[in-house]
């Protein structure tokens, strides 16, 4: 995540998830489209998670896909990053 980020000049001030979502807290200027930025985000990440876990390929070879063609994307503008970094540090870490 933080290498697509780089490549995008964003920046990944935070990063979570769940077994089947994550979190990511990012700063990025106005010039980055959101949906660039997710799209490329989840294709590196697929792509790499299925070389580091082969498995992955049985188990979703039908949908031959890890992530969902949707996202959900707030904006936080005037919330405290540290507020922001707690909620997601007590998301539950996938198994």
């Amino acid at each position: 995540m933080q290498a697509v980020c780089a490549d995008f000049d964003v920046e990944l001030v935070e990063f979570n998830g769940e077994g089947d979502h994550v979190h990511l807290i990012v700063n990025f200027p106005p010039k980055v489209a959101l949906s660039k930025l997710v799209n490329s985000l989840k294709g590196v990440s697929s792509r790499r998670m299925r070389q580091k876990f082969p498995d992955l390929v049985r188990h979703y070879y039908r949908a031959n896909k890890l992530w969902s063609g949707s996202y959900f994307a707030g904006s936080v503008g005037g919330a405290p990053i540290i507020v922001l970094r707690q909620y997601i540090e007590q998301q539950p870490r996938p198994s």
